[in-house]
């Protein structure tokens, strides 16, 4: 049975890792094992570098932190598992110079991902390492398209604080987007626009078929069954860069355009400080429909 679990891991940090794009040695442990030493995990990464499928870059500052990602192969490989089919990494994954040059936002994703991990652990809730899942390309036609940081699927235990409610839990989806500052304010507000975009996007019907005999439905009905809560989460900026960013997302929703997305879907933002202080189901979340009253992510519902 011991060589069982030892490979069911070695899969699962290949699987996370060809996901995830990158993580550090210190988020592996935790979200691969934080039951155990922190050493078995330095020990298995290595192992798994001395078998081509994954390797390391090693950051000049911070320690020397270790960052993790999978090569070619090991991307190739994982592709093949059924979790990970169908997914395809962006240009650069296997890249020891994109994956330096992208650690700062890369790191950052990952560090939100672990803090709905283990808060999901804490809770009693089920959320697995690769119910994370970043960008999920979701086409508007032509050559525009959504692509969030990540898709997050999470299951409440409590059946009865969140919509979509089945026997074991309550399925919440919710698209997650990570702002570093990197950006001004108008154009994390911007992003809201192309969310309302997807809510409304109606594909045309494949060439030769009769008008009438398309069924017309907004493409994201084909992969959920409610349009995922939106979720903004605001990084490197003090508090009057949090409150600027806050009021630009405010002002964006009370654009006509943007009216029917907000009115069917929750959509929050929260500070990274407290996200990772209080954790993702703390009532740390400000709704921008511009009321002052913080929220918990699970609490909200679709109407």
């Amino acid at each position: 049975m011991t060589d069982v679990d030892t490979g069911s891991r070695d899969r699962l940090a290949v699987a996370v890792l060809a996901q995830y794009r990158m993580a550090t040695t210190e988020q592996m442990h935790l979200i691969l094992s934080p039951d155990v030493r922190i050493e078995q995990t330095r020990r298995r990464l290595a192992k798994l570098r001395g078998e081509g499928l994954i390797d390391r870059v090693t950051l000049p500052q911070a320690g020397r932190t270790r960052v993790w990602y999978t090569t070619r192969y090991g991307a190739q490989v994982a592709s093949e598992w059924p979790e990970l089919r169908g997914r395809r990494p962006p240009r650069g994954a296997h890249d020891r110079t994109a994956v330096r040059l992208g650690v700062g936002h890369g790191l950052t994703v990952t560090q939100t991902a672990l803090a709905f991990l283990q808060d999901a652990r804490r809770h009693g809730d089920l959320c697995q390492p690769l119910d994370w899942i970043p960008e999920v390309h979701h086409p508007l036609g032509g050559r525009e398209a959504v692509i969030p940081d990540a898709l997050l699927y999470y299951r409440s235990h409590d059946t009865g604080r969140a919509d979509g409610s089945e026997e074991g839990g309550a399925m919440l989806r919710a698209f997650v987007e990570v702002d570093r500052a990197t950006m001004g304010p108008e154009r994390l507000a911007a992003k809201l626009g192309a969310y309302a975009r997807l809510h409304a996007y109606v594909p045309a019907p494949p060439p030769g078929t009769r008008p009438r005999l398309a069924v017309q439905e907004a493409s994201w009905r084909r992969h959920y069954p409610l349009f995922p809560r939106l979720l903004f989460i605001l990084d490197c900026t003090g508090p009057a860069g949090i409150h600027t960013r806050l009021k630009a997302l405010e002002a964006a929703a009370r654009q006509p355009a943007h009216t029917p997305l907000l009115r069917d879907v929750p959509v929050l933002a929260a500070p990274m400080p407290d996200l990772l202080q209080h954790g993702p189901a703390a009532p740390i979340w400000h709704p921008i429909n511009g009321t002052d009253q913080r929220v918990a992510w699970t609490h909200t519902r679709h109407p």
